[in-house]
């Protein structure tokens, strides 16, 4: 039986609505168990072996945190995809602001990621290259995808499997994976754009990583 999958977003930002990728999630994660929820509070029934997919952009919402890295800790697979490590940006208590930005990054969140959003470029033309063998890029060559290209920080101990190939941007990590003492964590920076949801390299890429994180053999 494939694994159960949560897809959790949201619909504050129109540029990182759910609702509007929610197609593309089921189409996506078709050979998962897959339901596509705003309600963070689903996070608490997953089980050990399910799969937590992340596309919150303002993750300070309720206990979020909390919940996702108890999920985690329980053995729960986690894979971010694209907005998933923007860990300082936060709806706008001004309503006639859009997004606001918190001064450091969620510490759970930061701590379970292995890395976080920092900024980014027009969305754009780039190359993806593939520059590790892992089981999440097992049948994946490097490719080119047209996104929007996240600049981001890691730590040392992430594994490194994919990286931006731009010609304006230095090489940074696009795929990695995060040591976890319970959980498998992956994560995934692309995703902003349909041209990128719709890219069979990245459909491989998101499916793999739930594989992975889910420990089960696909």
């Amino acid at each position: 039986m494939p694994p159960r999958v949560l897809v959790v977003g949201e619909t504050t930002f129109p540029f990182h609505d759910i609702e509007a990728k929610r197609a593309h999630f089921e189409t996506l994660l078709d050979a998962f168990d897959v339901a596509v929820t705003t309600d963070r509070s689903a996070v608490a029934d997953l089980g050990p072996g399910d799969v937590l997919v992340d596309y919150v952009t303002d993750s300070t919402a309720g206990e979020y945190p909390r919940l996702v890295a108890d999920h985690v800790a329980a053995g729960g697979g986690y894979v971010g995809v694209h907005c998933a490590a923007d860990l300082t940006s936060t709806a706008a208590a001004d309503p006639d602001e859009l997004i606001d930005s918190r001064d450091e990054p969620v510490p759970e969140l930061r701590a379970l990621l292995g890395g976080h959003f920092l900024t980014h470029p027009d969305q754009a033309e780039f190359g993806v290259e593939i520059v590790a063998d892992h089981p999440i890029t097992d049948g994946v060559e490097s490719f080119r995808i047209f996104d929007e290209p996240y600049q981001v920080t890691v730590d040392d101990d992430v594994t490194v499997l994919a990286c931006m190939d731009h010609d304006d941007l230095d090489d940074y990590p696009v795929v990695w994976t995060a040591p976890s003492d319970a959980g498998r964590v992956a994560y995934v920076s692309l995703g902003h754009t349909d041209d990128a949801l719709e890219e069979p390299s990245f459909a491989r890429l998101l499916e793999n990583s739930v594989w992975w994180a889910s420990d089960a053999a696909a």
